[in-house]
């Protein structure tokens, strides 16, 4: 669990339990001047979002050890910070659209660091969070 590069607005959660997968992300991310917090669990995840109002995005893996998996961190997400730009990825797909909060972004793995970040430069990451 870290942070790395901080650069404005430009800030992402990526949680994921493999860590290697996880270093993958925030290292992408990173190298584009993202200031970056990595989580391996849903618990962690809702600790940073506590602690640091200025995450904008959140990319977070469906299947997670403990208590709360990704589906119900993403709800947790857009009920308690709902400007944040979410996207829940898994490998198990199709997801139901039910199991997806409010504008949450589904992406089956694997899936395209490029593509994601064009897509959230293009929904814009300055919207200020409670």
């Amino acid at each position: 669990m870290g942070q790395r590069s901080p650069i404005g607005d430009k800030t992402v959660l990526v949680v994921e339990d493999e860590a290697l997968l996880r270093f993958d992300i925030v290292d992408f991310f990173a190298e584009r001047g993202w200031r970056v917090f990595e989580a391996g669990n849903a618990e962690e995840a809702i600790a940073l979002l506590e602690r640091h109002g200025e995450i904008r995005v959140v990319l977070t893996d469906v299947q997670m050890p403990g208590d709360m998996n990704g589906f119900k961190l993403a709800h947790y997400v857009r009920e308690r910070f709902p400007p944040t730009l979410l996207f829940v990825v898994s490998g198990e797909a199709p997801v139901s659209r039910e199991a997806l909060p409010a504008r949450a972004t589904f992406l089956p793995k694997p899936f395209d660091l490029h593509r994601v970040l064009s897509q959230i430069e293009r929904s814009g990451v300055s919207i200020p969070r409670p």
